[in-house]
């Protein structure tokens, strides 16, 4: 399963920021004004809002667009974004990226489940949980 999130105005910033987060790259930003011409011109408040953008990170695709200025954004509910992690390390460096300007609701660190975790909600109002794979006992 692929990620899609709706941005009030941001999604060109949170894509960016992500890739960087998670060590990934940006591969599409299209903009309402890159749109092919249709019967009624863009908006100026809607030219520079991206219509779809989309980075691939850790195995995945995290996708986004704006909603347009005449729409209400609500915010996110009832969901958080999972990255699992090989080790505590890599799990550590991914969750202080995410927590930058945002709020660490459970801070990094080992769990019963794992060697590190923790929750967080970005400079963007997304959750996020990062959770790092026990190591494989030997056979």
């Amino acid at each position: 399963m692929n990620v899609y999130l709706s941005f009030d105005g941001r999604c060109a910033e949170a894509l960016d920021f992500y890739a960087a987060c998670l060590g990934g790259q940006v591969l599409m930003k299209v903009s309402y004004a890159d749109a092919p011409p249709g019967n009624e011109p863009v908006p100026e408040a809607l030219r520079q809002r991206l219509m779809h953008g989309r980075i691939a990170a850790r195995g995945m695709l995290l996708m986004g667009s704006d909603i347009p200025p005449d729409q209400t954004f609500e915010g996110y509910k009832g969901f958080q974004v999972s990255v699992q992690t090989e080790d505590a390390d890599e799990g550590r460096k991914i969750f202080d990226a995410l927590a930058a300007g945002g709020t660490v609701q459970m801070p990094y660190a080992k769990t019963f489940w794992s060697p590190g975790f923790g929750m967080l909600v970005d400079k963007f109002g997304v959750g996020w949980m990062v959770n790092s794979e026990p190591p494989q006992a030997n056979s």
